[in-house]
């Protein structure tokens, strides 16, 4: 992905909640994982305060809370196939 886009992905997992689909390293699987990195989305799921620094676009990984595991994830940016917002109800 290029920087703006993944700027652009990093903004949106701040603000709310992004469903991320991407090519799983180890079985080419693919997997769609609704997750954030929004600070009060954050506190309501583990019940403590996190605080979430700045993520670097030029990482070659995002660390995120997976929404469906109740627990922290990661992805290859290089894997991600495609990303969006997610409205809460």
């Amino acid at each position: 992905m290029i920087p703006a886009v993944v700027n652009d992905l990093i903004k949106h997992l701040k603000e709310g909640l992004v469903e991320v689909t991407f090519e799983k390293i180890n079985n080419g699987g693919t997997r769609v994982m609704p997750c954030t990195l929004n600070p009060k989305i954050l506190e309501s799921e583990t019940g403590k305060s996190v605080l979430v620094g700045s993520v670097d676009p030029s990482s070659s990984h995002i660390a995120v809370w997976g929404m469906d595991v109740k627990a922290w994830r990661s992805f290859r940016v290089s894997t991600v196939t495609s990303w969006k917002p997610i409205r809460e109800e």
